[in-house]
């Protein structure tokens, strides 16, 4: 006995070293930190300017302060048929049909994209874990049911879920939000960005459902898990003290590679008229309004290089943090 407790204490280490070996792994891999840091320096200088280019006022037609982007197009593309380039005003990176600045809405469409990604990966992680959870380990008909509902939701393309949210959901909910915030006109905006975060994030949890169903299954076998039924423990307390637990690292590898599956997801629906629509800016719609703008006429390039640019370093950090993160928290790396 006392040689077996010794082996056993010998091959576990303290939580706090296994934290600290678990960093360690993490930043010994060059492209998870490079990636680490653009995302960090990304959202600090999104989050940075949001209060200036969001609250900057301009004289508006009336002579009163209106928001940069709380205004309305005023023109389309081809009306300004000699926009300025990358430093032609004084603008980094050139600016748009309304004379903007295209860093600017970079960094605020940003802030919508990347938001309204995390939120969405946030529902499907939540949706995803929780359903897994009770399928594998309730079993039977709870998961015969789950899983064939999972299995149905596969079928059906997302695109057409996130289209009948919108028609279903938008109109009550702008005037929902219009009587709270005491202004019709900010409601519907507000009201397309709740439903396609909730759209994509209802889409998204399917795949989390069943690799968490995989893990439990494999978990119920373990004879720590047998251990704790013979000693009286609650189902829930088994739930919340020994699976949920030792379910945290393949939770937090995948909601690390939802992001960007959710960002894609965003980008892709704004591109197409069906996400954030205009004034709001996001990479999806910015893009949109880039391909307007690329013709042999007057190309205008630099409208739809930098989203895209934005676009594409994004999802290849989060690619290489998630990438990562599986790796520093491989439990046969210990």
């Amino acid at each position: 006995m006392t040689l077996a407790v010794s082996a056993t204490s010998g091959s576990e280490l303290p939580s706090e070293s296994r934290r600290a070996s678990t960093v360690r792994r993490f930043f010994r891999q060059p492209g998870a930190v490079v990636g680490l840091f653009f995302l960090v320096a990304l959202v600090t200088a999104c989050l940075c300017s949001l209060p200036y280019w969001m609250g900057a006022p301009l004289a508006g037609a009336s002579g009163h302060p209106q928001s940069r982007y709380t205004q309305q197009n005023l023109g389309h593309i081809y009306e300004k048929p000699a926009l300025p380039g990358p430093g032609g005003t004084g603008y980094l990176l050139g600016s748009d049909a309304l004379g903007r600045s295209l860093l600017g809405r970079l960094l605020v469409g940003g802030v919508i994209s990347l938001g309204i990604s995390l939120a969405s990966a946030l529902i499907a992680v939540v949706l995803g874990a929780t359903v897994g959870l009770l399928a594998g380990y309730v079993g039977g008909r709870t998961d015969a049911l789950l899983m064939r509902t999972v299995d149905v939701l596969y079928g059906l393309p997302y695109i057409l879920l996130v289209i009948l949210m919108r028609v279903a959901l938008v109109p009550p909910a702008a005037h929902l939000l219009g009587r709270v915030l005491h202004d019709p006109a900010a409601g519907g905006p507000l009201a397309n960005v709740l439903v396609l975060l909730g759209g994509i994030g209802a889409v998204s949890w399917l795949t989390m459902a069943r690799v968490i169903r995989g893990q439990v299954l494999a978990l119920k076998g373990q004879p720590f898990i047998e251990a704790a039924w013979a000693m009286g423990v609650s189902p829930a307390g088994i739930l919340w003290r020994h699976l949920l637990p030792n379910l945290v690292s393949p939770i937090l590898v995948y909601a690390t590679l939802t992001v960007p599956q959710a960002i894609l997801s965003e980008s892709f629906l704004s591109f197409l008229g069906l996400g954030i629509q205009s004034p709001l800016p996001s990479w999806g719609n910015l893009a949109s309004e880039g391909t307007d703008a690329f013709n042999p006429v007057h190309s205008y390039w630099w409208l739809i290089l930098w989203p895209c640019v934005a676009l594409s370093l994004t999802l290849l950090s989060l690619n290489f943090v998630g990438e990562g993160l599986r790796d520093a928290l491989d439990p046969k790396a210990r």
